[in-house]
C-alpha cells in the first residue's frame, strides 16, 4: 500500500488488486484530517494487509471521530473492526441498509452508528460533508461526499476504472492516462460494477449527472481510480456514453480452464 497526500488535509491509503485479463484495479481508502477526523472506507478484507498499520502512519487512531463507510462491500470494510477498537471515539457513518448489510457478516455496534441519508450533511467540526448519491453504484446504500472546504468529491465506486499497473493504480494520478485509455478503462469498470446502466432511460440517467456537475468538484476522489484533478467534465462525459457502451461478458468456463492450464509447467493441462 502507498499513502500520498491530495490537497491540503486529505490522505489516500492505496492499495490495488490485479485482475486477470482486467488490470491493476485501484482500491482506496481516505483520511481528512478535519477537526474532527474522517476515515473513508477501511480498505480490502483480505489476510495480508493490515489497515490499521497502514492508517497509523498517517493518525493516530484513537483521534479518529468518523469512519464514513460509503457502502458495505467487503473491498471497504476490511479494517473497520480493529479501527473501531483502536479508535473508541468514532462512529460509523452509514445508512440503515448499510447497517444491516452489515449484520450478515458481523453487526456494527448499534450505539456507535450514525445515519446519514443522501441530501443530508455531517459536520465535522471546520466543514460540512454534503452527502450524495453517485450516479453509477453497485450497491443501494452507497453514499458519497462533498467536502465543501477542499472541493473535493469522494465518490466511491463511481468513475472507477482498472490501471495498467499496479504502481499508476496506488500512486499515480488519472490524467497520467490517454484520455482515450481512460476513457476505456472507465466505461469497462461501469458497465461490470453497474451493468443496471444498460436497461435505464439513458436520458434519465444523463439527468442525474448534473447535480455532480453543478457540485464542480476540484477534485474527485474514487475507491476505484487514482485521484482526477480538474477532470470533472471528462470524468462525466464518459460516464454519459455509458447506457451506449457494450455490455460486460465475463470469461466462461472454457476460458478459466485454460487459464488454468497456462499455469501448468510449458502450459500443459494437468492430468486428470
Amino acid at each position: 500500500m502507498d499513502t500520498h497526500k491530495v490537497g491540503s488535509d486529505t490522505t489516500v491509503l492505496a492499495d490495488s488488486l490485479e485482475v486477470p485479463g482486467i488490470g491493476h484495479m485501484p482500491v482506496n481508502a481516505y483520511v481528512v484530517t478535519a477537526a474532527e477526523p474522517v476515515v473513508v472506507d477501511t480498505g480490502l478484507s483480505v489476510e495480508d494487509r493490515d489497515f490499521l498499520a497502514v492508517l497509523g502512519g498517517v493518525i493516530d487512531p484513537e483521534d479518529v471521530r468518523w469512519i464514513w463507510l460509503t457502502h458495505p462491500d467487503r473491498d471497504h470494510t476490511g479494517g473497520i473492526f480493529a479501527l473501531l477498537e483502536a479508535a473508541p471515539h468514532a462512529r460509523v457513518v452509514t445508512t440503515f441498509l448499510g447497517a444491516g448489510e452489515m449484520t450478515t457478516e458481523r453487526a456494527l455496534p448499534m450505539d456507535r452508528v450514525y445515519f446519514l441519508n443522501p441530501g443530508q450533511s455531517l459536520d465535522v467540526g471546520d466543514r460540512a460533508l454534503h452527502a450524495f448519491r453517485p450516479p453509477l453504484f453497485d450497491n443501494p446504500a452507497t453514499v458519497g461526499f462533498y467536502d465543501d472546504r477542499t472541493r473535493i468529491c469522494f465518490s466511491s465506486d463511481c468513475f472507477g476504472g482498472p490501471m495498467p499497473t499496479a504502481e499508476i493504480a496506488e500512486s499515480g494520478h488519472a490524467n497520467d492516462l490517454k484520455p482515450e485509455d481512460l476513457r476505456a478503462a472507465q466505461l469497462l469498470w461501469a458497465t461490470i460494477d453497474s451493468p443496471w446502466v444498460h436497461l435505464v432511460d439513458a436520458e434519465k440517467y444523463r439527468a442525474g449527472l448534473e447535480p455532480l456537475r453543478e457540485m464542480d468538484p476540484e477534485i474527485v476522489l474514487c475507491t476505484h481510480l487514482p485521484p482526477a484533478v480538474r477532470m470533472t467534465d471528462r470524468l462525466l462525459g464518459t460516464l454519459a456514453m455509458a447506457p451506449d457502451s457494450d455490455p460486460f461478458v465475463g470469461p466462461d468456463q472454457a476460458a478459466l480452464e485454460a487459464l488454468l492450464r497456462s499455469f501448468e509447467p510449458g502450459g500443459a493441462p494437468a492430468a486428470a
